[in-house]
C-alpha cells in the first residue's frame, strides 16, 4: 500500500513538472491563434492573422530560408565530422586522444554568448565575418559533438571481431568501413542528422552575433524582441518550436527503432 502511494506521488511529481516546464511553450503556442494584440484572459477569437502576418513578413520569410539553409549544411557537416571523430576513437589509441577528445566536446560546454563572442572575434579577424557560412562554421562547431556523441555510442554496442573477421576475409579498411561500419551506424547518423539539424535551426546567439544582414529566424525574432513586440512572435515562435520539436523526435525515433532488441 506505501508503495503504491509512493508510486503515485512520484507520477503526479512527474507529471506536473513537465507541466512547469511546458507551460510557457503552451501559452506561446495557445496566444499565437489569438485575435487580441495583447495576450490576455480570457481568450477572445481564434484566427490566423499572426500566422498570415509571419507569412507575408519579408524579413521573416528571409530568415527562415536562411535557417534552413544553415541547418541543412550543418547537418551534413557536423555529421561527417562527428561520425569521423566517434570512428576515430573507437578504432585508434594515440598519445593525446583524452586532450584531443575534451577540446572536442568543448563547445558544448562553454556559455553559448561566450562562444558566439569567440566566433565573432576570430571570424572577424580573418574575413568570414557577416555571411551564412559564417553561421555555418559557428554551428558546426557547436553541433559535431552532438553527432559524435551518437555516432559513438551506437559503435560501443558493435562487435569489435567484426571489423578483425573482414580484415581477414580480404577487405580493406576502406571496404570495411563502407561496408560494416556505415550500415552498422547508419540509424544513429540519420538521428545525427535531424539533431543537429534541430540544433542549428533553433540556435540563436552565435547566428546573432556572426550572421551580420543574413540573419536566420531565431536571430531575427531576438532583434524584433529588442524593438517592438508584436503577437506576431508568438506565431514565429510556434513554428520554430513545431520544426525543432519534429526534428528530435524523429531523431529519436530512428534511435529507438533501429536499436538492438536486447538494448531496446
Amino acid at each position: 500500500m506505501i508503495d503504491r502511494l509512493i508510486n503515485g506521488l512520484f507520477r503526479v511529481y512527474i507529471l506536473l513538472a513537465i507541466l512547469f516546464i511546458l507551460m510557457p511553450i503552451l501559452t506561446l503556442v495557445v496566444f499565437s491563434f489569438n485575435i487580441n494584440r495583447h495576450p490576455r484572459l480570457p481568450w477572445s477569437e481564434f484566427s490566423f492573422i499572426w500566422y498570415e502576418a509571419m507569412w507575408n513578413d519579408p524579413a521573416m520569410q528571409s530568415g527562415f530560408v536562411n535557417s534552413l539553409i544553415v541547418a541543412a549544411c550543418v547537418a551534413v557537416i557536423a555529421t561527417f565530422i562527428g561520425f569521423c571523430t566517434a570512428y576515430l576513437d573507437y578504432r585508434f589509441r594515440f598519445r593525446g586522444k583524452i586532450a584531443i577528445l575534451a577540446i572536442f566536446f568543448m563547445p558544448p560546454t562553454i556559455p553559448i554568448v561566450i562562444l558566439g563572442m569567440v566566433f565573432l572575434v576570430y571570424l572577424a579577424k580573418i574575413g568570414l565575418f557577416g555571411e551564412l557560412y559564417s553561421v555555418v562554421i559557428g554551428h558546426v562547431a557547436y553541433c559535431a559533438p552532438f553527432a559524435m556523441a551518437l555516432v559513438r555510442m551506437r559503435l560501443a554496442q558493435m562487435d569489435e571481431n567484426l571489423e578483425a573477421a573482414a580484415w581477414n576475409l580480404g577487405a580493406s579498411e576502406w571496404t570495411t568501413i563502407r561496408e560494416i561500419i556505415i550500415p552498422f551506424t547508419r540509424p544513429a547518423i540519420i538521428a545525427a542528422l535531424f539533431l543537429t539539424m534541430a540544433v542549428s535551426f533553433d540556435e540563436y546567439m552565435i547566428a546573432w552575433f556572426v550572421s551580420g544582414l543574413n540573419e536566420t529566424l531565431p536571430a531575427r525574432i531576438l532583434a524584433v524582441l529588442q524593438g517592438q513586440v508584436t503577437p506576431q512572435i508568438n506565431a514565429v515562435g510556434s513554428v520554430v518550436f513545431v520544426i525543432s520539436i519534429s526534428l528530435v523526435l524523429v531523431a529519436q525515433f530512428v534511435l529507438l527503432v533501429r536499436r538492438p532488441q536486447g538494448s531496446r
